[in-house]
């Protein structure tokens, strides 16, 4: 009786200890595998927005693998708004490759390089590619080209169309003032001919200080000196020109034997049909204290 007793009181506490012990077990073993569905279920996410901003990324950058990884560190990071940066930047990278030097240079210094190229390679230069084309058609470009070959006198002129355009019609006009000059030292009338106008109001005065008018009598004039004058050695130096829509004029010295006792000499041309003629041409006469000099009368140079 002793025996049965005691069982029967120990087996109510042993079954409520025993269902005790396996509700805390449950219990511990639920805490235990907690953290590692939430862990799971944490990088399930990351990597689900890994792969829509790396997707978005892609799409932003064009494709580009390691732009997009780059940009999805600066995200990830806190630096989101730079994304846009960091993508132009590799962009311009990109294109920068196989890029020449040239190319690379910023305008000003570009500039300032093509600046020391003639009208020949600058012109050379703009058909070689696009790139080389939008650099050697820059405005200032031309217009420092054109104060080094011709005048700094016109560094406030804003021409109409362009300082290339203006430098291509100088360059037209020094070239026909230059054929003006040999064609005095060929002393080729019909060439003279050729040069000036055909018109009653061109006027042309010598040296001399002869005055002539209209075309019959300025070419009368050339011809009595090709035939008269004897040929002379002359220089032509501080050429300088300006030129307006259909006018134009240049001035210079010309040197005859004389260093120090220049002619002042200024050519007018105005443009027919597309083409330049000369209409006025005037030289001034050699003095010496005040008087005409002992050196003879260049009728072809004044």
């Amino acid at each position: 009786m002793e025996i049965s007793y005691a069982f029967s009181g120990n087996g109510n506490f042993s079954f409520i200890s025993l269902f005790l012990a396996l509700v805390v077990t449950l219990v511990c073993c639920f805490f235990s595998l907690l953290p590692f569905r939430l862990l799971k279920f944490s990088q399930s996410d990351k990597t689900k927005a890994c792969d829509c901003v790396c997707s978005n990324c892609k799409r932003f950058a064009g494709g580009s693998d390691s732009m997009a990884v780059t940009a999805t560190a600066r995200m990830m990071n806190g630096g989101g708004g730079g994304q846009v940066v960091v993508v132009e930047r590799e962009r311009e990278r990109q294109q920068m490759i196989g890029a020449s030097m040239m190319e690379q240079l910023v305008p000003e210094i570009t500039t300032h390089a093509l600046s020391y190229l003639d009208y020949r390679s600058l012109c050379r230069l703009s058909m070689t590619n696009s790139s080389m084309r939008r650099a050697a058609n820059d405005d200032n470009a031309w217009k420092a080209l054109f104060h080094k070959d011709f005048t700094m006198e016109q560094d406030s002129v804003t021409p109409a169309n362009g300082w290339k355009a203006y430098y291509a019609a100088t360059r037209a006009i020094v070239n026909i003032n230059q054929r003006f000059f040999d064609i005095i030292r060929e002393r080729s009338l019909p060439e003279m001919g050729r040069l000036w106008l055909n018109a009653d109001y061109v006027k042309c005065i010598h040296a001399s200080g002869e005055l002539f008018t209209g075309y019959s009598g300025v070419l009368g004039s050339w011809q009595l000196a090709f035939n008269w004058e004897p040929a002379v050695d002359f220089q032509v130096r501080d050429v300088r020109s300006r030129v307006l829509t259909g006018v134009a004029w240049v001035t210079m010295k010309a040197y005859v034997g004389v260093e120090h006792n220049p002619l002042n000499v200024t050519n007018v041309f105005e443009i027919e049909n597309g083409q330049w003629y000369m209409v006025h041409h005037h030289s001034s006469v050699v003095l010496a204290n005040g008087e005409m000099g002992d050196q003879p009368a260049m009728p072809m140079l004044g």
